[in-house]
């Protein structure tokens, strides 16, 4: 019997999935609690017209996600910290410090979205990598001086 996925079943596939199985295990299994639905043609049809409106989502948000890091790159935030006579920083510039530089230039951007391995402790240029999209990343220059 084939059945359509509505959801990701460990060992048979995943949503959206057509797949083959034994009728007691669609009958018994699958169609009460819901993870499939019998392969008709109506349905067939239903799912393909989702997963064609799933694609049309994920191509808009990657462009919407390819215009940001085309602005993104042309950007060079500077942050103002407190440092001593050797440019260390008296504490750090953190990713939430960044973050909120680009809120400020207006940039809406989760700090969990930029990759900075470790916090800045001293004063100067840096880049700082930003993952947008799962296929989507970009960079900004961060540039840390002196607070006065």
């Amino acid at each position: 019997m084939e059945v359509i996925l509505r959801e990701d079943v460990p060992k048979l596939g995943h949503r959206g999935d057509i797949v083959t199985v034994k009728e007691g295990y669609a009958r018994n299994y699958l169609l009460p609690r819901k993870l499939a639905l019998e392969a008709t043609a109506s349905n067939r049809q239903q799912i393909d017209a989702m997963k064609a409106a799933a694609a049309r989502q994920r191509a808009t948000e990657k462009s919407g996600a390819e215009s940001l890091a085309a602005q993104l790159a042309a950007l060079t935030l500077t942050i103002p910290a407190k440092a001593g006579e050797s440019d260390q920083l008296f504490g750090s510039v953190t990713a939430m410090d960044v973050a909120a530089a680009l809120e400020a230039k207006g940039f809406h951007i989760d700090k969990r979205k930029l990759e900075l391995d470790e916090p800045l402790k001293t004063l100067g240029e840096y880049k700082v990598g930003l993952r947008l999209h799962p296929e989507v990343t970009a960079s900004v220059q961060v540039n840390v001086v002196r607070e006065e």
